[in-house]
């Protein structure tokens, strides 16, 4: 049973908890919930304990993070649009780590950063475009950065420097800001598989495992190796299947 209301020790660890994972501003306590935002994620957490010795709750009100956030969501009543249940404060702080990481990327979090850094840019001149272009762009491979954890969900590569903002509706052809800055127009790619998708000499299938253009060469098939299938939201798929008619030839073979 959720304690009602919170002891010092559970008040305490949920606020700490909350703020060491980016959710800074205290809203306030309701029948044994503690609820905090963050000026930099969008949405609002709800964290609460059977004690200090119990389990501990997380409750998330942002639709688009609840749809993306893996733990199964636990049988308890309380706020938000899904609650959550950890047998730790570690399995807590890994959870509220993935919902911030999620709440700055999600759904358009990056259009807004961008508006708000471009908002007094000109853009008369195409050296002036191209600068609004750059921030943009930049902001891009951050919030994919943060969407993806910082890995190529391929290859399982960590590298910074290796690692590309792939755009599966190239970034020219995209009809909106909206649409150049929405992660899940991106897939975060080593290097060398970003070069193949960004030529459409590899796709991916709705179960996220790639498919080679037959203008590949064998040795360049042997050469992007794969450990595990990426995984996939509807709107990734969405776009995939615009992707696939590039890729696709008189004829396809799909990886190992």
């Amino acid at each position: 049973m959720i304690e009602t209301p919170q002891s010092f020790v559970v008040r305490e660890e949920c606020e700490k908890a909350a703020s060491q994972n980016g959710f800074r501003r205290v809203l306030g306590e309701e029948a044994g919930w503690r609820a905090f935002a963050s000026t930099t994620a969008h949405g609002v957490i709800y964290l609460a304990a059977e004690g200090a010795n119990g389990r501990w709750f997380l409750a998330v009100d942002h639709a688009g993070v609840v749809a993306e956030l893996e733990p199964p969501s636990a049988d308890v009543q309380g706020p938000g649009k899904a609650r959550y249940a950890f047998a730790t404060l570690r399995e807590l702080y890994a959870a509220l780590d993935r919902v911030y990481t999620l709440g700055i990327s999600l759904p358009d979090a990056p259009l807004r950063e961008f508006e708000t850094r471009v908002a007094n840019l000109p853009r008369t001149t195409e050296a002036e475009r191209l600068v609004v272009q750059r921030i943009g762009q930049d902001i891009f491979r951050a919030r994919l950065m943060d969407y993806w954890q910082g890995r190529c969900p391929l290859t399982g590569i960590t590298d910074a420097a290796l690692l590309r903002a792939s755009h599966i509706v190239p970034w020219a052809e995209c009809e909106t800001d909206a649409e150049r800055l929405d992660v899940h127009n991106g897939l975060l790619l080593s290097a060398l598989w970003d070069a193949a998708f960004d030529r459409a000499l590899v796709t991916f299938d709705d179960q996220g495992r790639p498919e080679f253009s037959p203008s590949l060469s064998e040795q360049a098939r042997d050469e992007l190796r794969w450990n595990s299938p990426i995984s996939l939201t509807d709107e990734h798929r969405r776009r995939l299947a615009r992707h696939r008619e590039r890729a696709r030839g008189p004829s396809h073979d799909a990886g190992p």
